[in-house]
């Protein structure tokens, strides 16, 4: 499990292009065989990738001093590869392409798979800190919440599917849900903004390989960007704004840890203010 501490904006308006990409951006999430974690001190959230060609159980391991990964903790997981199966506590659960998962605090043994190893699936996952154990839910994008946002004409046409929110999957603290921008709108969430009470992660993907997406971040008057090909995650601070312009459509996997769970709550940034 690799680690990411905290850092102050203070500090990252200062940041190089090598450092920023450092400390905010992960790569290479997704290794055939592997289930790969990044443990980031913002909020204690946990960033996963796993791509099983054969059956690949989720561990604890050292960082988190637990007995078992959501001995303490939540898991929100959205497949984004060919098909495959997670496994709860015995329970078998199948995710197509898209389908996500939330499983409570307490599961002990979670095992990913693929029903084709030559068409794996890639299970990306978040996992915060729980209080509360509430019900494994496997979740059908077509029955979810769906908001259509934007226009073609601002070049941000989008459509939001929120996966796991109060009042339709309920859990501690996790947040999460995807954005699917529709072909020839490049701009995600702007105007932008920044919620002080809980931080964010953004996975791009559906982008062919010479593909870029220019993500914004940093204070709205000290903004910075960093480059984001297909299936990097980056890590958006609270304090920080997100967002993005790509050289065409693609989709990103967003989700929240923090003090509340409304998803509405967040301070407006004006366009005349951002620089």
């Amino acid at each position: 499990m690799e680690l990411r501490t905290a850092s102050s904006p203070n500090d990252v308006k200062h940041y190089t292009t090598d450092r920023l990409r450092e400390e905010f951006l992960i790569q290479n999430l997704f290794e055939a065989g592997e289930i790969k974690t990044v443990y980031s001190h913002i909020d204690r959230i946990i960033i996963g990738g796993a791509v099983p060609v054969e059956p690949l159980t989720l561990k604890a391991g050292e960082e988190i001093r637990a007995e078992y990964f959501l001995q303490r903790r939540e898991l929100g997981i959205i497949n984004i590869g060919g098909k495959g199966t997670v496994t709860i506590d015995g329970t078998v659960y199948e995710l197509e392409f898209k389908d996500g998962l939330y499983v409570g605090m307490g599961s002990k043994d979670i095992v990913f798979a693929s029903a084709d190893e030559k068409n794996p699936a890639y299970f990306y996952f978040n996992s915060a800190p729980a209080h509360k154990t509430y019900p494994t839910v496997l979740i059908k994008p077509e029955n979810c919440v769906n908001v259509e946002l934007g226009s073609l004409e601002e070049s941000n046409h989008r459509v939001i599917t929120k996966y796991i929110l109060p009042g339709q999957v309920e859990s501690c603290q996790l947040v999460m849900g995807m954005t699917k921008l529709k072909p020839g709108s490049v701009w995600n969430t702007m105007p932008c903004h920044t919620h002080d009470r809980r931080m964010e992660v953004y996975l791009y993907f559906e982008m062919p390989e010479d593909a870029l997406v220019f993500h914004y971040m940093g204070e709205p008057t000290e903004t910075r960007h960093i480059v984001m090909r297909n299936r990097d995650v980056v890590i958006c601070p609270s304090w920080s704004i997100h967002a993005g312009s790509g050289t065409q459509a693609y989709t990103f996997i967003w989700g929240m840890v923090g003090e509340n769970q409304d998803f509405d709550d967040m301070d407006h940034v004006a366009m005349k203010d951002i620089r």
